[in-house]
């Protein structure tokens, strides 16, 4: 089988946890593009938070973003298919995270928003804080997320946070058993939230399809549970070293973890 796109997380795969890419990935990924490889940016991730991996790639291809809610076009700046959350599906989570105590970030737009400052946002914040100004993620603090729902134009996802585990999980499977939305964990302690049927597995195989290619030709790169539905579609599914047991017993190949070279030795092993 020729590869002909390499599908990749961000977060624990791309990005070591100083929130850099290796140089060695950086090298061997221009080469795949050179050879005429599409490389595509899958992740979690609002649009507007992966403006300098995006640029540091030098990409012309759409991201998709909030675990395959919407595919989005940085050239032209603009979403080219989407399925976000309706206005009251929005407001019955938020009810629901009132009634539990749980804090949730709403990705909305061109920004994210919050009402409470968890550790979180302050992390993130201070990371955006570090980056060219053109290049800043737009977080804005609201006083009531609520009434922020009738003030947007589209829902992406809620990203829910906190340092109580079994808490977060069981509120997940209230979302899931009383809302009908879908719950991904993206980190250890964080569960996203966001239309039924979206994942980054759908949306990479509706935008494959549309390049004329198929998912057997797409090399996936990931390490956690929101990777697993394009890790298992890709014609090669990659967990890296550092993904949860439970991925790599679902990936193709396991490599080396995000602090290391495995993507690039990967990337010159099956396709330059």
């Amino acid at each position: 089988m020729t590869y002909r796109v390499i599908a990749l997380d961000l977060d624990g795969t791309l990005l070591t946890p100083q929130k850099t890419i290796l140089p060695a990935s950086l090298v061997a990924l221009e080469q795949a593009r050179e050879s005429g490889c599409k490389v595509v940016i899958v992740t979690g991730r609002h649009h507007v938070a992966i403006h300098p991996f995006y640029q540091a790639l030098a990409l012309d291809t759409p991201a998709i973003c909030c675990n395959g809610t919407y595919l989005y076009d940085y050239h032209a700046k603009k979403v080219l298919s989407a399925d976000p959350l309706r206005p009251e599906q929005a407001t019955q989570l938020i009810d629901l995270l009132d009634t539990h105590d749980v804090n949730g970030l709403m990705y909305v737009d061109n920004e994210m928003l919050y009402q409470r400052p968890t550790g979180h946002v302050q992390r993130t914040e201070n990371w955006a804080q570090s980056l060219p100004e053109a290049q800043r993620p737009v977080f804005r603090h609201v006083d009531s997320l609520r009434e922020a729902v009738d003030q947007v134009e589209a829902i992406w996802k809620f990203a829910l946070t906190g340092e109580d585990i079994p808490k977060l999980q069981n509120f997940a499977r209230s979302v899931e058993e009383q809302l009908g939305l879908a719950c991904e964990w993206s980190w250890h302690d964080q569960v996203d939230v966001a239309q039924s049927g979206n994942s980054k597995g759908k949306r990479l195989a509706q935008w494959v399809e549309s390049e004329g290619l198929s998912m057997a030709q797409v090399i996936a790169f990931g390490d956690n549970f929101n990777d697993l539905s394009m890790l298992e579609a890709a014609g090669l599914g990659v967990a890296m070293g550092n993904a949860d047991e439970a991925i790599k017993a679902r990936a193709d190949l396991v490599i080396g973890t995000n602090l290391e070279g495995g993507i690039a030795e990967t990337i010159y092993k099956h396709l330059i």
